[in-house]
């Protein structure tokens, strides 16, 4: 029997009853398949990823060594999250690695967008390989896959790192949430007792904001995309827009245009706003903000976003754009 093919008479995930079913289910596998031994997560505070600690450290509770990689990519506030959610609220036994500035540095001067890419992954290998290095006892690593990354990708995870670990760190996959989609992980991650914020994270690059801070990254101009970024979270939340628009962000493109700021001309960024509607993320249409709030929201990140005097809306649809920026 192929493990990866979800059988047929599989029932759909939709309520808590079958999800406390299915955790308890994979609680016995897990700790079937693991025994006393130790198993190395990277947690990146997503949806898949963090379903996958909880439901690991329902299982094995310390036996699991979590692992979260700051990259200096996130969102405002998430690594603090994080820390909040699963050392603070879940006794994980998590690892925090601050390599900001390892990163930046790297691609420092890297404006290609795939050679981006490149560099965010193969950065983030040798670091996760590193903290695996460090520990004692490992045999297992676990993985956020999910059913659609099976189908789309024949069972390997491109994004995540197993199959770029080096061969003597080639550990055991664990990946109790691999036959499920993603609406199906959300449910498992609410009786899990996740917060909303993290179950109904809207979907979120690999490289992060790297691919939003467009061109060559810079630190102010990075800090300005996040900066942004989350007042336009906190609008769409306010306005009640959070949860009807599947993916809503800002992009900060490498170039200036004249503005006034306390009564002088001044070169500064525009903020690109993009809000998006999608089933299958292959063609996407615009959602039709309220000209009151992109008006709050242009407001705010003029005043309060240092290095930004424009605001701009991408009414353009998958096609002729794609979703992301870069």
């Amino acid at each position: 029997m192929d493990t990866n093919v979800r059988p047929d008479t599989m029932q759909r995930i939709t309520t808590t009853a079958l999800a406390d079913a299915f955790i308890a289910e994979q609680v016995a596998a897990i700790r079937a398949q693991v025994g006393d031994k130790k198993v190395l997560l990277a947690l990146s505070g997503g949806v898949d990823s963090s379903v996958v600690a909880a439901l690991l450290i329902k299982a094995i509770g310390q036996n699991l060594v979590c692992v979260h990689v700051n990259h200096g990519l996130l969102r405002k506030g998430e690594s603090e999250q994080v820390i909040k959610v699963f050392r603070g609220e879940m006794n994980a036994n998590l690892v925090y690695v601050d390599a900001v500035d390892r990163f930046l540095d790297k691609l420092a001067g890297v404006a290609d967008p795939e050679q981006k890419r490149k560099v965010i992954g193969a950065e983030f290998i040798r670091v996760f390989e590193e903290e695996a290095r460090k520990q004692q006892g490992i045999a297992f690593l676990a993985q956020g896959t999910i059913y659609p990354d099976i189908l789309e990708s024949h069972g390997v995870k491109a994004h995540h790192n197993v199959g770029g670990l080096p061969e003597d760190l080639q550990f055991e996959l664990v990946e109790p949430v691999k036959l499920l989609f993603k609406d199906e992980v959300r449910v498992v991650g609410k009786a899990l007792g996740l917060p909303d914020n993290m179950v109904y994270r809207q979907p979120f690059p690999g490289p992060g904001l790297g691919v939003r801070c467009l061109g060559a990254i810079t630190r102010d101009r990075l800090a300005a995309v996040r900066e942004a970024d989350a007042i336009l979270r906190e609008e769409f939340d306010k306005a009640g827009l959070a949860g009807k628009v599947w993916q809503y962000f800002t992009v900060v493109p490498d170039l200036k245009s004249v503005g006034i700021r306390d009564g002088k001309r001044v070169e500064e960024w525009p903020c690109i706003l993009r809000a998006v509607n999608t089933k299958d993320a292959m063609t996407a249409t615009v959602e039709d903000v309220p000209f009151a709030v992109l008006q709050v929201i242009t407001n705010r990140i003029v005043n309060e976003v240092k290095g930004v005097n424009r605001v701009l809306y991408d009414l353009t649809p998958k096609p002729t754009g794609t979703i992301e920026w870069e």
